[in-house]
């Protein structure tokens, strides 16, 4: 098949699947007519998933939502090390910006450059035992900063 004929291909499924809410293609996951869990132009996530490509290219994208929503909720963290900035774009990644929110003392720790505090508070958390060795890991990163 040429290029041309997948391009047509392309904009032929766009318009046969594209039909929802959302111009170009439904954004969050819903079931098509014969009953499998879709998304985007008629993507069977259910019966096919995703390849190791795409979801490197999901995860990108993710990382890239998490340090943007870092960046402008805390945009004192900008000035923290690298090491630190991951370790608040992970608990981003992996909570949301709405329940970091609720990490006050944490957070008012980091801001002040109170790192072992902000790792203590990160420690005692709901999260933390939920998470395990992923919130001991992160926490000793924010303490040591690197």
């Amino acid at each position: 098949m040429t290029d041309t004929d997948r391009a047509t291909l392309a904009r032929d499924l766009i318009a046969d699947e594209g039909t929802g809410p959302i111009i170009g293609g439904r954004l969050m996951p819903y079931e098509c007519t014969a009953g499998y869990l879709t998304i985007g132009f008629g993507r069977n996530i259910e019966k096919n998933g995703i390849s190791l490509e795409e979801a490197h290219f999901l995860l990108l994208a993710d990382i890239t939502d998490a340090v943007e929503q870092m960046a402008r909720a805390f945009p004192w963290a900008m000035q923290m090390t690298g090491a630190r900035q991951r370790v608040l774009a992970n608990m981003l990644f992996n909570m949301g910006l709405p329940k970091v929110q609720r990490f006050r003392k944490a957070l008012a720790a980091m801001k002040a450059g109170d790192y072992a505090t902000a790792a203590g508070e990160m420690r005692n958390s709901a999260w933390a035992a939920q998470v395990g060795a992923r919130a001991e890991r992160l926490a000793a990163l924010m303490e040591r900063g690197e």
